[in-house]
């Protein structure tokens, strides 16, 4: 059986959704850069706590690299680059979310792997 609740990926990724969706407490926002934010904040820690309980979904680790690329380039999608808390808080929290989404990614598929091969 496999480990749930472990991997550290996992962890970061759900601390980085948390603050992210919870940013707009602090940072200058309008409208587009709010719902951004606090959407795919809420989307990371989502697919996070997905890949907590079930380390050996493979798939919710490349959902998090997408939903940080989507976050990273939201400033400019949304209109919202010239908004500085916003915009760095987009464009950090994305990185950082494909980084441990990739990071993850080998532990996964290992996971994944030994999973498959007891059936």
């Amino acid at each position: 059986m496999a480990r749930k609740w472990h991997r550290w990926q996992d962890w970061a990724a759900l601390v980085i959704g948390v603050l992210t969706a919870l940013s707009p407490i602090v940072v200058s926002t309008d409208t587009a850069a709010l719902w951004s934010l606090i959407v795919f904040g809420v989307l990371i820690a989502a697919t996070a706590l997905w890949s907590l309980a079930m380390p050996d979904s493979v798939v919710s680790e490349y959902v998090h690299a997408v939903l940080g690329v989507l976050l990273f380039i939201s400033p400019w999608v949304f209109s919202y680059a010239d908004m500085t808390g916003a915009a760095w808080t987009s464009w950090v929290a994305g990185v950082l979310t494909v980084a441990a989404g990739l990071a993850a990614l080998p532990e996964a598929q290992s996971e994944h792997r030994r999973l498959a091969g007891q059936h």
